[in-house]
C-alpha cells in the first residue's frame, strides 16, 4: 500500500518529514472511492495492518525478543492486534464516510480529523506516539506543539492530507475548482511554520534564571540477565556500581557538573528500604559517595511500601539523610506489569521476565539543592512517564523548572528506530510545557534537550559515554498547553459528539410516521396464563442478568470467578428463563389476515375467526410484557380473551381502521415511542448474541494465546485440535454471555430513560428514543471492543 510505504519513510525522520503531508493521500483517494461503508472499513483495516508494518516492525522484532517466540511470531502478533493498535484508521474511515452522505468534503474531513484525534485521546497508544510526532525534524513546524500540542500536528498533517486529495479529485473541473483545496493544504503548514520562525527567532527570558550543569551517566551496560547467569549477582551490581562511581567522579571533577543522573532502575535494590544486610551496605556506600562529592544524586532504583514494589527515582543530597522519591506512573505492559485480568498463574509461566510493579500516584516535583545554596525544582520522569503530556504537564503546574527523565532503552539496542522515536517524543513533552530537559538511558540515546525541543548535546545508540550540558532553570511563563492541558483531544470529542447529537435531531426530524400494518402478518396469540408465564420468564431472565452485572461490578466475582462459574450462573439464570419463554411463544405464533369482513387468525390447521365489525377498538397493553401487544376490545363491550403480541399494536389498529383506546398521557407516549421503535439489524439475535461475541472473542483468545502459549496457534501445537476448539468456544462462550448481559443492562437504562421521559415531558419522548437507541448502540458495537482494546494494552 502507497500510504503506508510513505508513513513508513516519514516515520524515518530526517528529510522526510515532509512527507507527513502527503503521506496519507492515497489511502484517502482509496476512501473515495470504496463505495460502501463495508469497504472503506476494510480499507481501514488494511491500512493500520500496513502501517503498523511499515512504521512498527521493529517493534513486533523487539517483542518477538523479548518474549522468546522469535521475530516472525513477534512481527505477526503484532500484525494481528493492528486494528487494536491503530484504532483512529478504523474510526476515521467510519466518520468519514457516514459524515459524506450528509455534508460536503470540508466538514466531513473535519469530523473525519476529529475522531481520529479523539480515538488517539480516549485510547492512546502504548508507545505514546501520534502521526505529529514524525514532524520533529523540522523545527519551525514542531514550535505550534506549544499551543496544540502533538496531537494538534497530527490533526495539521491529516487536514493538509484530506485538501491535498480533494484537490486531486477535482483536476476534472480546472484549476479554479482545485485552488482552494491547493490553498488550505499549503496555508496549513505555511502559517505554522510562520509561527515556529517567530518563537525561535524570539529570544528566550532568561533573566533570573539559574544555569544547572548535569552529568548524564550513560554507562552502556546492557543484558544483566545474561551477566548475573555468568558472573553472579554480586559481580554484576559491583561492575554497575564501579562504573556509575567511576563516571560520576569524572563529571563532578572534571567536567564541573552540580549533579548527576543515571539511568533507570541502575539501582538493583530498594534504596532507603534495604531488604537484606547487602542492601544496607550499597545504600551506606552510596550516601558516602554523595556526600563526599559533595552534590546530588539521581538515579533509577526500586522502592516499596506495604501495598508492593514501585519502579522509583531516588534524589540523595549530599549530608541530608532524607532521601526523595518518585514512582512511575505509566509502567510498560507485560513487562512491569500484567494488567490484573491476566494476571494468572499459566499467564506469568509464559512471561516470567513481567514484573510485580504497582504505578504511582503521578507527577511529583522534587527539590533539587546545588551548591551555593540554589535550589531548583525538578519533575522527574521514568521510561514511559515521558510519553504522556498531561505528567509534563502536571508537573509544570507544580512549578517543576526542569525536567530529568530516566530511561532504559535496551529494547531497542538492534533497534535504533525505537530509541529515536521515544526520543522525539520526550523533546515533545518540553517544546509543549516550555521546559528544558536532561534526558539519560543505559546505553543511548541520552540528550540535553533545550526548552524549544532542540538536541543541545546528545548520545549514539551502544556506547558507554559521558553526557555534559546546562540547560538554564526558570519559572516560564506558561504555554497554551500548560493552561488548558491536553486539549486538542478533548475538543475532537466534542465536536464529535456535537455532530452525533445534530444527526440524531435531524434523523428524528426527518422519520416519517409508521403506516399501516401490511396484512397478512405474524402474530403470537397468548392466552392469560401464557402471558403471565413469559412474562415472569423473561422478567427472571433480566433480573439474572442484572445480577451477573452486578457481581461483575460489585461482588469480587463471586459468580463470574472463572469462565465455568460464568458460563453455569449465566445459562441458569438468564438462558434457561429466556428459552423456556421462548418456547411457550414459538407455540402461540399465527397468521392474521382480514378478508371478507373477517379477522381471520390461522395457526396450523387451525383457525379463529371475528366479524371486523365486531371489533370496537384496539387497546394496548399497558405492561409490556412479555413484548408489547394489544387486545381486541369487541362492540359488546367485553375483550377478546386472547391477546395479540406484535411490535407495533398502533399499525395493527391502522390496518383494521379501528381507534386505539388511550389510558394516561404518560404511560401512552412511552407505550408509543416502544411500539413505533424501528426494528434493527443490530438487534437481531444472530448479529448481537453470536457475530458480536465473534468477533470480540477472536482476537482477545488470539492474544491469550499468544501470551499463554507462545503464539497464537500455540495450545493447538502442544495439545492438539480438540483442545484448541474447546478453548475457543469457551472463550466464544463467554463473550457470548458478556454480550447478553451488556444487552440488557443498556436496553433497561434506555427503557428507564424513556419512561422518565415520558413522565417529565410526554411529547419529547418519541424524539429522544432514537437517540438513546443509538446510543446503546454504539456503546455496545464500539464500546465493548474500545473496552477490550483498553483492557489488552491498559
Amino acid at each position: 500500500m502507497a500510504s503506508a510505504a510513505l508513513c513508513g519513510l516519514y516515520a524515518q525522520g530526517g528529510p522526510g518529514w515532509w512527507l507527513g503531508l502527503v503521506a496519507l493521500v492515497p489511502w484517502l483517494r482509496g476512501l473515495d472511492s470504496a463505495g460502501s461503508l463495508g469497504r472503506a472499513l476494510l480499507a481501514a483495516w488494511a491500512m493500520s495492518v500496513g502501517f503498523t508494518l511499515a512504521v512498527f516492525y521493529w517493534f513486533g522484532a523487539a517483542l518477538g525478543q523479548y518474549t522468546q517466540i522469535g521475530t516472525g511470531l513477534g512481527l505477526a502478533g503484532l500484525l494481528l492486534a493492528a486494528p487494536l493498535l491503530q484504532p483512529q484508521f478504523l474510526s476515521f474511515a467510519l466518520v468519514r464516510h457516514l459524515a459524506r452522505r450528509a455534508h460536503g468534503p470540508a466538514l466531513s474531513a473535519l469530523l473525519a480529523t476529529a475522531a481520529w484525534v479523539a480515538t488517539e485521546w480516549l485510547a492512546p497508544h502504548g508507545l505514546g506516539d501520534t502521526l505529529g510526532h514524525g514532524l520533529y525534524p523540522a523545527p519551525w513546524l514542531r514550535q505550534a506543539a506549544e499551543l496544540v500540542g502533538a496531537t494538534g500536528l497530527t490533526a495539521l498533517l491529516l487536514l493538509a492530507n484530506e485538501a491535498l486529495s480533494q484537490a486531486l479529485s477535482r483536476r476534472p473541473q480546472g484549476a479554479r475548482a482545485r485552488l482552494p483545496a491547493l490553498a488550505v493544504a499549503a496555508l496549513l503548514p505555511l502559517l505554522t511554520a510562520a509561527y515556529g520562525a517567530w518563537r525561535l527567532h524570539t529570544p528566550p527570558d532568561l533573566d533570573g534564571a539559574t544555569p544547572v550543569r548535569l552529568g548524564l551517566v550513560q554507562a552502556n551496560i546492557t543484558d544483566y540477565e545474561r551477566r548475573r547467569r555468568e558472573d553472579g549477582a554480586a559481580a554484576v551490581v559491583r561492575e554497575v556500581l564501579d562504573t556509575h562511581f567511576a563516571m560520576s567522579y569524572d563529571a563532578i571533577e572534571r567536567r564541573g557538573a552540580d549533579a548527576v543522573l543515571w539511568s533507570e532502575t541502575v539501582y538493583p535494590t530498594t534504596f532507603g528500604h534495604p531488604k537484606s544486610e547487602a542492601g544496607a551496605a550499597l545504600d551506606a556506600e552510596i550516601r558516602t559517595i554523595v556526600d563526599a562529592a559533595g552534590v546530588p544524586f539521581i538515579f533509577g532504583t526500586y522502592d516499596r511500601d506495604g501495598d508492593g514494589e514501585y519502579n522509583a527515582a531516588a534524589l540523595v543530597q549530599p549530608g541530608e539523610p532524607r532521601v526523595a522519591r518518585y514512582r512511575k506512573t505509566r509502567l510498560f505492559p507485560f513487562t512491569e506489569a500484567l494488567p490484573a485480568w491476566l494476571d494468572t498463574p499459566a499467564v506469568r509461566a509464559a512471561l516470567p521476565g513481567a514484573g510485580h510493579w504497582r504505578a504511582g500516584d503521578g507527577a511529583r516535583v522534587l527539590a533539587l539543592r546545588l551548591r551555593g545554596g540554589r535550589e531548583v525544582p525538578v519533575l522527574p520522569l521514568i521510561c514511559l512517564d515521558d510519553t504522556d503530556p498531561r505528567l509534563a504537564i502536571d508537573g509544570a503546574r507544580l512549578g517543576a523548572q526542569l525536567i530529568l527523565t530516566m530511561s532504559n532503552d535496551e529494547w531497542f539496542t538492534a533497534h535504533p528506530q525505537g530509541a529515536a522515536l521515544h526520543q522525539a517524543v520526550a523533546a515533545f513533552r518540553s517544546i509543549e510545557t516550555g521546559l528544558p530537559q536532561f534526558r539519560v538511558t543505559t546505553n543511548g540515546l541520552s540528550a540535553v534537550i533545550d526548552a524549544r525541543g532542540a538536541l543541545l548535546a546528545t548520545s549514539r545508540m551502544g556506547e558507554r559515554t559521558l553526557v555534559i550540558g546546562e540547560l538554564p532553570a526558570r519559572d516560564p511563563a506558561p504555554t497554551l498547553m500548560v493552561r488548558w492541558g491536553d486539549w486538542v483531544g478533548r475538543a475532537a470529542a466534542l465536536l464529535l459528539s456535537g455532530w452525533v447529537v445534530v444527526a440524531l435531531v435531524g434523523r428524528v426530524r426527518r422519520a416519517s410516521p409508521a403506516t399501516a400494518l401490511p396484512l397478512p402478518t405474524r402474530v403470537l396469540v397468548t392466552t392469560p396464563t401464557v402471558r403471565a408465564v413469559t412474562a415472569g420468564l423473561r422478567l427472571l431472565s433480566r433480573a439474572g442478568a442484572l445480577v451477573l452485572a452486578a457481581d461483575w461490578l460489585w461482588g469480587g466475582g463471586s459468580l463470574t470467578g472463572n469462565t465455568l462459574a460464568l458460563l453455569r450462573a449465566f445459562a441458569a439464570l438468564c438462558l434457561l428463563p429466556e428459552a423456556a419463554a421462548a418456547w411457550l411463544l414459538l407455540a402461540s405464533r399465527a397468521e392474521v389476515q382480514l378478508q371478507n369482513g373477517q379477522l381471520t387468525l390461522r395457526r396450523g390447521p387451525h383457525q379463529l375467526q371475528i366479524a371486523a365489525a365486531d371489533i370496537a377498538s384496539l387497546r394496548p397493553w399497558r405492561l409490556p410484557l412479555p413484548g408489547t401487544g394489544a387486545t381486541l376490545q369487541l362492540q359488546d363491550g367485553k375483550a377478546w380473551p386472547q391477546g395479540l403480541m406484535l411490535h407495533d399494536p398502533w399499525a395493527l389498529a391502522s390496518a383494521l381502521q379501528v381507534p386505539v383506546d388511550t389510558g394516561p398521557t404518560r404511560l401512552w407516549a412511552y407505550l408509543h415511542s416502544l411500539a413505533r421503535r424501528p426494528r434493527s439489524w443490530r438487534d437481531h439475535p444472530a448479529v448481537q448474541g453470536l457475530l458480536l461475541p465473534l468477533l470480540l472473542a477472536l482476537p482477545a483468545f488470539l492474544l491469550h494465546q499468544n501470551i499463554a502459549y507462545g503464539s497464537p496457534l500455540g495450545e493447538f501445537y502442544s495439545f492438539g485440535l480438540a483442545a484448541y476448539l474447546r478453548a475457543f468456544g469457551l472463550w466464544w462462550a463467554a463473550w457470548i454471555a458478556g454480550v447478553a448481559v451488556c444487552a440488557v443492562v443498556l436496553r433497561l437504562a434506555v427503557e428507564a430513560a424513556a419512561l422518565a421521559t415520558a413522565c417529565i415531558s410526554p411529547a419529547a419522548t418519541a424524539s429522544l428514543r432514537p437517540a438513546l437507541d443509538t446510543t446503546a448502540h454504539a456503546l455496545l458495537y464500539l464500546g465493548l471492543p474500545a473496552w477490550l482494546a483498553w483492557r489488552a494494552w491498559g
